[in-house]
């Protein structure tokens, strides 16, 4: 089946890729440097997802002492500082990615980037993992109109990549990302490994896959309602 004439939209941070590791490891070391003891990557990954500011607050609720907001602009700048040196360190992305991806193109899909990640880290990550080639934009809040869940992002990442919004799809992990595609309105598909307080099943998107071999059905699955606009 052919897709020429789709856009895929795909979150960043846990759709694409796995990101934790390097976010909480930037996350310890600020802590460390405060006198806390490190977060476990396994119990700390729901703290992820919210942006650097709510991460930190969050890490520093864990440890025990309420984050000053007299110095949360110097703690986010350092947080940024250590996680731009460590940016792949250890993130990789999800299992089966790049054979979706490129099979999607190959068949005529355009790919995009919709991500609440400052673009200038999103360009240094996905570059990083070799991926930038795969889309047609990549595009972070500051560089959209709005952020997520404003249906004005998704659309500027759709347009810079040569699609049409109205017949286009969004791939997430999360309530905000659901929530775009319904703005946008627009069918979503759902990943289950990445950074939420939800349960898959409790986003509630169109579709809810469990690995990205599953992606290019799921797609398939949407694409007729799509071609009847």
């Amino acid at each position: 089946m052919t897709l020429k004439g789709l856009t895929i939209a795909f979150d960043l941070d846990g759709t694409l890729v796995d990101t934790a590791p390097d976010l909480i490891g930037a996350l310890n070391t600020v802590l460390a440097e405060c006198g806390h003891p490190p977060l476990p990557v396994a119990s700390a990954r729901s703290l992820v997802g919210r942006g650097a500011r709510v991460l930190i607050e969050k890490g520093f609720a864990a440890a025990g002492e309420p984050l000053d907001p007299a110095h949360a602009p110097k703690l986010v700048d350092r947080f940024i500082e250590i996680y731009r040196s460590r940016i792949a360190a250890e993130s990789r992305p999800f299992d089966g990615l790049e054979a979706a991806l490129d099979g999607l193109s190959d068949d005529g899909a355009l790919l995009c980037v919709c991500t609440n990640k400052p673009t200038d880290l999103s360009l240094l990550l996905i570059e990083a993992l070799n991926l930038t080639s795969r889309f047609g934009s990549i595009v972070g809040a500051d560089a959209a109109p709005r952020p997520k869940p404003d249906a004005s992002h998704f659309i500027t990442a759709v347009e810079l990549a040569g699609g049409d919004p109205r017949r286009a799809i969004m791939v997430g992990d999360s309530e905000t990302d659901v929530a775009t595609a319904r703005a946008a309105g627009v069918p979503v598909i759902t990943v289950p490994f990445g950074y939420t307080e939800l349960t898959p099943e409790g986003l509630e998107g169109d579709i809810l896959i469990q690995h990205f071999s599953e992606l290019r059905e799921a797609v398939e699955t949407l694409l007729p309602a799509l071609n009847g606009r």
